[in-house]
């Protein structure tokens, strides 16, 4: 046991080494993974921000459906009722006419012409079932059962989610899930090319040293003794590039918020997003240091295995 761990640190110890020795070719390695941790982690905290952003949008979205003064209570309950029971339908609530018209009068309060209009005609505004979706996505299946023949002739009018209003909620719906779609291709990307740096990297390492491996190799080195110090140098790579990450997001949040005094960076809600990272801060280190400490010795060991083909035992 005291054996092996005195291999253990040997290995620790001469991949600190090596990497210190290589340090031209660290910086290069580290400079991709590096890049490749801050889109990773700033990918997760936008995903995060937008999430939040798209759930205030929701929020406030919903599908009303107008009906007519002839409708009957039954068949206004029967409505509503069924309207609850479709699986997109979060909440469906139901305002009388004089709800409506409260809600109107409040709404417009600083309107004085358009509040004098309103009393001085008997209510025009319609009985009015809201409809809260779950998901945006499947808004259609409210719109399709509202559709049908019987639900129509209990309506007025047609129901909110139309014209401009359905193609503002499709095009938010669609731009979300576009940004989220690149998110994922350019942590991929950079992932691949991270991956085959630190690879090239390794192999140029391995060729320097052809010869001191060579003779470890004559003296009875082990495999996993002449492959660790390269996996423990690639590891490295991660732990610090991992930190220089968090600390490049830190620092954008910082300039951002305070010396650009700014709100939003593009679609990105800085004070939400800041929020968000400091309170997952830690967090976030230990994601991107395991991350990072998984490419780099992934791509070691590939690397070790392919050019140094050692004979296993």
């Amino acid at each position: 046991m005291k054996r092996r761990w005195i291999t253990l640190m040997r290995i620790i110890h001469t991949g600190i080494v090596n990497f210190i020795r290589n340090a031209s070719l660290a910086i290069a390695a580290m400079a991709v993974m590096t890049v490749t941790l801050t889109i990773v982690l700033f990918s997760l905290i936008a995903n995060a921000t937008f999430g939040h952003e798209i759930d205030q949008i929701t929020g406030k979205i919903d599908v009303s459906v107008y009906l007519k003064d002839s409708d009957t209570s039954d068949q206004i309950h029967g409505l509503t009722d069924a309207l609850k029971q479709l699986p997109n339908a979060e909440s469906v609530t139901f305002l009388s006419k004089d709800e409506v018209l409260k809600n109107f009068q409040r709404q417009n309060a600083g309107n004085q012409s358009l509040l004098t209009a309103a009393n001085e005609t008997s209510n025009p505004l319609p009985a009015t079932i809201h409809i809260k979706p779950r998901d945006l996505n499947k808004i259609s299946d409210i719109k399709t059962y509202l559709e049908r023949k019987d639900v129509e002739s209990l309506m007025s009018d047609p129901p909110s989610y139309s014209g401009k209003l359905k193609e503002a909620i499709d095009n938010i719906t669609h731009a979300t899930n576009i940004l989220r779609e690149i998110g994922v291709i350019a942590v991929a990307v950079f992932a691949l090319v991270s991956a085959l740096i630190i690879f090239n990297t390794i192999q140029m390492a391995i060729f320097n040293r052809r010869d001191e491996i060579q003779i470890m190799r004559l003296l009875g080195a082990s495999t996993s003794y002449i492959r660790g110090p390269f996996i423990v140098e690639s590891i490295l790579y991660g732990i610090l590039s991992a930190v220089i990450s968090v600390l490049i997001i830190n620092a954008i949040f910082i300039a951002s918020s305070s010396t650009l005094q700014a709100t939003t960076f593009g679609l990105l809600d800085i004070s939400f997003a800041t929020t968000y990272f400091d309170s997952h801060f830690w967090q976030f280190l230990t994601m991107q240091i395991g991350v990072g400490i998984v490419i780099g010795a992934v791509s070691s060991f590939i690397a070790t295995r392919r050019y140094l083909r050692f004979k296993t035992k």
